[in-house]
């Protein structure tokens, strides 16, 4: 397999994580895309949040301005305190048009259990549309979140309940990693992302540490497939990242898979199949 296989990141944010400055929508998908080409990423996801703010844009603004942009999809959060039957049919709308490729749950940010009974409609909704969850798992950037929630164990419940839907644990369930590559080997609907590992760039020790917990990990699940490249841009670095993926030691043909067929499959990406691309 080449070097330059195509990299799809399923994981980044338009969030102005640094309210104290002022920025556009337009001005943090302009940096996007910039530092998508520093890092050499073809495409990339864009998770929306669970507040909507000044500084947090909407689904729908979203959408909107990234219409027109053919390297950008949306993955559209959703709020377990605040959503409201016409978010959801907003969102059927969305899904229906193909305008959004995923969902998004926030557990642990907002005091939720991916298992609530009221996030049932959500997992019929993406039933319904053959669209993947994403729920994160692990550690939260805010302080304020509380990690009793953020279990990768809990998706554990979702999974056995829900076995047509496709989860995605984000951040490795980051610190319990052992726990994350249970869930995703017992259950053949569950999948995990690499991102927001670290904040900023990485460290060489750091990455000498990570390198080893991620092999374990799928060493376990003992499925390359069930993995997916996230960076969390603009939390975490996007070069620094790739070039972390980069370096994990693991066939190239497992690499590629990561990086980019995982997601182009799971997502319903409109990019040319890995398969095609190296004939």
């Amino acid at each position: 397999m080449s070097p330059v296989t195509p990299i799809i990141d399923c994981h980044v944010h338009l969030n102005n994580y640094h309210e104290q400055v002022a920025m556009s929508l337009d001005e943090s998908i302009d940096r996007l895309q910039a530092a998508m080409a520093e890092a050499g990423v073809q495409y990339s996801l864009v998770l929306t949040s669970y507040i909507v703010s000044p500084h947090r844009p909407s689904t729908a603004q979203v959408v909107k301005a990234i219409e027109g942009i053919d390297n950008l999809g949306v993955v559209a959060g959703i709020s377990y305190r605040h959503y409201k039957q016409r978010d959801l049919r907003e969102m059927a709308d969305y899904l229906q048009a193909g305008l959004v490729k995923g969902l998004k749950l926030y557990p642990g940010y907002e005091p939720f259990y991916p298992h609530d009974t009221r996030l049932q409609v959500v997992y019929e909704l993406a039933d319904e549309f053959g669209v993947p969850v994403m729920i994160h798992c692990g550690d939260t950037y805010s302080p304020t979140g509380k990690l009793k929630y953020a279990h990768p164990l809990e998706v554990d419940e979702v999974a056995v309940d829900h076995r047509n839907v496709k989860l995605v644990i984000c951040h490795l369930g980051n610190p319990w990693l052992v726990d994350c590559m249970e869930v995703v080997y017992k259950n053949a609907n569950v999948y995990a992302d690499f991102s927001g590992l670290v904040l900023g760039e990485f460290t060489e020790a750091f990455e000498d540490y990570m390198e080893e917990q991620i092999a374990e990990v799928i060493l376990y699940a003992g499925e390359p497939g069930k993995f997916l490249y996230g960076s969390d841009w603009p939390i975490c670095s996007m070069k620094s990242y790739v070039e972390f993926v980069r370096q994990l030691k693991m066939p190239e043909e497992h690499r590629a898979l990561i990086l980019y067929e995982n997601a182009r499959s799971l997502f319903k990406l409109p990019l040319t199949p890995l398969a095609e691309l190296i004939e």
